[in-house]
């Protein structure tokens, strides 16, 4: 008599090579799922190789602008998880594709393929009036009608080595002798550990649906234990990198002047679309479901930033002070 096979869990991630998606990525394989990156360019998938067994992280050639594409790389799927995203546009009409179009898309392929779990990735900037927020909550909209069971997490400003927050603002401390206040620095964030956002996105996946801890259907606003607006991020900078800086007020109008020029470089330091987002908060809802709701602990900021912004402090890693 032959053995019953065993049918692994194959999980399909697009955005698997980013911030986010490359840590789910790699606690997906430690799973022991077979991990499919739905991806434009499968060889900057490559380096994610290593984290899993031989076969068992996949990249997977998807253009992103066809929906029979985002339907073959869906198809087999027991879950999907979605962490597109951009931060600035090239070309007007990009974040409307990146955020709206192309979630919708995979949403449509997953109600067609019968995927167990979908869980999209957005973003607490759905507050605001930027095309940035408009977008995603066009997105997360347009999600919620294709699969009415997706699971939308919302994360506010994601920190961890490799983001783009703290990583920016250390890099300019290193060249330059004052840090601005856009907007005299009083827009408040609710920074949320990536390993978090990671363990919300498996659990999304994995908890029962049982009762009020099904997360089918539902929107989870993920931030971390504390809210801090601009000058309390640089005073946690200064502390860990060791290096002290003078900071100046900008007001908004000059602050957009200034991003107009700045966004006309190759890889934009700043955009007129982010000065925008940075006139509204980026924190938890009063009554929203949370990281604890997903039974994650959220992690405080200190605890992780003295890892990797060591780098940045006089000497780098080898400095004795």
């Amino acid at each position: 008599m032959r053995p019953m096979s065993h049918k692994p869990t194959i999980v399909t991630i697009f955005g698997g090579t980013g911030f986010i998606g490359s840590q789910i990525v790699r606690a997906a394989a430690q799973r022991g799922w077979v991990v499919k990156i739905a991806t434009r360019i499968p060889e900057r998938a490559y380096f994610l190789r290593p984290c899993g067994a031989v076969g068992q992280i996949v990249p997977y050639h998807c253009d992103y602008s066809d929906p029979q594409a985002i339907a073959d790389a869906v198809k087999g799927s027991d879950y999907v998880v979605n962490c597109i995203g951009i931060l600035y546009e090239r070309r007007k009409g990009d974040f409307t594709k990146a955020h709206t179009a192309i979630p919708e898309m995979i949403a449509t392929a997953c109600r067609t393929h019968d995927v167990k779990r979908f869980v999209h990735i957005s973003s607490l900037g759905v507050t605001g009036d930027s095309r940035y927020g408009q977008s995603k909550k066009a997105g997360d909209e347009a999600v919620s009608r294709a699969f009415p069971d997706a699971t939308i997490l919302r994360p506010g400003v994601v920190f961890g080595a490799g983001d783009s927050f703290f990583n920016l603002f250390a890099g300019l401390a290193c060249l330059l002798p004052a840090l601005p206040l856009i907007g005299g620095g009083h827009t408040k964030f609710q920074p949320v550990f990536v390993g978090d956002v990671t363990e919300a996105s498996l659990a999304a996946l994995t908890l029962p649906p049982l009762g009020d801890q099904d997360p089918r259907g539902k929107i989870y606003e993920l931030g971390g234990p504390e809210i801090v607006d601009f000058r309390e991020i640089y005073a946690r900078l200064f502390r860990h990198t060791g290096r002290q800086r003078a900071l100046i007020p900008l007001p908004w109008g000059v602050a957009r002047i200034q991003a107009f020029f700045l966004s006309l470089l190759p890889q934009p330091l700043l955009t007129p679309d982010q000065v925008q987002s940075l006139k509204h908060d980026t924190i938890i809802a009063k009554n929203a479901l949370t990281l604890a709701d997903l039974g994650v602990t959220a992690t405080g900021m200190d605890l992780i930033l003295p890892q990797y912004l060591v780098q940045y402090r006089p000497g780098g890693r080898f400095s004795h002070s």
